[in-house]
């Protein structure tokens, strides 16, 4: 079974996403409400994936997948976005996320998304 970190400022989204993935099948090893929780605790749970949100406080999903990068250059970490923020997610690929998926969230989406990076 993957374990996942999901990465979120948002409560209800993390809600949401858990309960998505727990259905799928996979752990849920963590919840960070910001990038400097979510390199915290990819350090200390070392998650097969991280789904991480892009516009949040004290450390952004972009800064955060960098760092988490620096850490482990293999770290799979799949990008949340809302509408409107291509730049962004752009920007996240081409710092080393495999995928992104769009909120609202859609669970076929998520799982597709899920399967695509575990494969890589």
């Amino acid at each position: 079974m993957a374990k996942l970190l999901i990465t979120d400022d948002a409560a209800f989204m993390r809600m949401v996403l858990k309960k998505i993935v727990i259905d799928a099948g996979y752990e849920v090893v963590g919840e960070a409400a910001n990038g400097q929780e979510a390199v915290d605790l990819y350090n200390e749970h070392k998650p097969d994936l991280v789904t991480m949100d892009i516009t949040m406080p004290e450390m952004n999903g972009i800064d955060a997948l960098k760092k988490i990068k620096e850490i482990n250059p293999n770290a799979k970490v799949v990008m949340c976005s809302a509408m409107g923020q291509q730049n962004m997610v752009v920007d996240a690929i081409q710092q080393g996320a495999i995928d992104f998926i769009v909120k609202p969230f859609d669970e076929v989406r998520i799982k597709e998304a899920l399967e695509k990076a575990l494969a890589k």
